[in-house]
């Protein structure tokens, strides 16, 4: 089985003061596929020269900009921004963004975020051409099958990209993931996650499980 990638540069340590997060969004782009086994969702491969998670398949998304504006429109604006970006796919003022959670990096490392996850339809026959510098590849893929092949070790993605596939799982296509995710209480609270544990043996842990730290 292929090793994890390595860490990038900017997923350093920090032992010290935890550093601010950023506001960051990200989108999974959804399409029915009954051929492939209904919903699929897109991801995209980060270069093997990022700073920030290298060679980890990821949903496009990326930081806050003083252009996007503020608020929830201005992460939306974001999302749509970063999308025609890393993706190549234009996603017009029409197409709802529905939050699906929101995750910020643990405290122990260095460059953290405050990321949104939307969910939203991929247009119609919408061509993904990743951008070649920050993005490197793409795929389509159930999220059973992502969620399976991340367990296996055949596919590297990280704990939240992971917990949002898994959250995706029971839903047969795309309205019925929206659906849920409209009428979702927890959709927009922050999950803090922390590690717990020393260099050789840690874990994450989450804020409803028994060892959450106070």
């Amino acid at each position: 089985m292929p090793a994890f990638p390595e860490p990038g540069p900017a997923e350093s340590v920090n032992l010290g003061e935890p550093t601010r997060p950023r506001p960051a969004a990200t989108v999974i782009l959804l399409r029915d596929s009954p051929g492939a086994g209904g919903l699929e969702v897109l991801l995209l491969k980060r270069s093997p020269g990022s700073r920030f998670m290298p060679n980890v398949w990821v949903f496009p998304g990326g930081s806050l900009d003083r252009g996007d504006g503020e608020g929830l429109a201005g992460l939306a604006a974001c999302a749509r921004r970063e999308v025609s970006e890393e993706a190549g796919i234009d996603l017009h003022p029409g197409v709802e963004l529905v939050p699906l959670a929101r995750w910020v990096t643990p405290e122990v490392v260095r460059t953290r975020f405050d990321t949104w996850f939307f969910i939203a339809a991929a247009p119609p026959a919408a061509e993904v051409k990743p951008d070649g510098f920050e993005m490197t590849a793409a795929r389509w893929v159930t999220p059973s099958l992502a969620v399976e092949q991340a367990a296996s070790e055949e596919f590297a993605v990280v704990f939240p990209t992971l917990k949002q596939l898994e959250a995706l799982v029971p839903h047969p296509h795309t309205e019925a993931a929206m659906a849920a995710a409209r009428t979702d209480p927890n959709a927009t609270r922050p999950v803090l996650p922390k590690v717990i544990g020393d260099h050789q043996h840690h874990r994450i842990v989450l804020p409803h499980e028994d060892d959450y730290p106070d």
